[in-house]
């Protein structure tokens, strides 16, 4: 078992039940999956950009990524309705857990003048996203090896019922959110 649910069942659900007043543990908001999705936008010209990110992703998650195509055709940018302009992948279970792990305790402290993860990012319904300008800040990335610096955007979907849920959630999981 991953240290970060070691810690969600140790120490996040007895602290969320008493917050909330959950009489059931079941009623506890808990982590439903985390989608990872880079946008790839010069493979329209550049077909190896998209093995090229598609190797990070693979080093990043531990698992391999699905292609996403364009939906429709836009002329200003050369794009025809299924040409492959992105990769996602989706985390369940043990590697959800260790990629949050490795993201709060190993990726997110390399990021030059961080301050923290703004709390405004929240959808309405517990679930957070956060978008990342490099791809570079996770150590199983060879800084030699990339062709180009990439952004990555990380959704994390949640059970919890608000937004307010969801932040205490992710910060009884050690997410290092911005001190309004």
């Amino acid at each position: 078992m991953s240290r970060l649910r070691e810690r969600y069942k140790k120490e996040a659900i007895p602290h969320l039940m008493k917050l909330y007043g959950y009489k059931n543990i079941m009623q506890v908001p808990r982590l439903d999956k985390v989608v990872l999705n880079i946008g790839v936008g010069e493979a329209i010209q550049n077909a190896k950009a998209l093995e090229a990110a598609e190797r990070d992703l693979v080093a990043i998650s531990g698992q391999h990524p699905v292609t996403t195509r364009a939906r429709k055709s836009i002329a200003s940018f050369r794009l025809r309705s299924g040409m492959p302009i992105g990769l996602r992948v989706t985390l369940r279970g043990e590697r959800m857990y260790d990629f949050l792990d490795k993201l709060v305790n190993a990726a997110l402290p390399r990021i030059r003048e961080f301050q923290g993860a703004p709390q405004n990012s929240f959808d309405g319904q517990g679930n957070y996203t956060i978008g990342l300008k490099e791809q570079t800040i996770f150590p199983e990335i060879d800084y030699n090896m990339i062709d180009k610096v990439r952004g990555l955007e990380v959704s994390i979907i949640t059970t919890a019922k608000t937004d307010e849920e969801g932040r205490y959630l992710l910060e009884s999981l050690g997410m290092p959110f911005t001190k309004d």
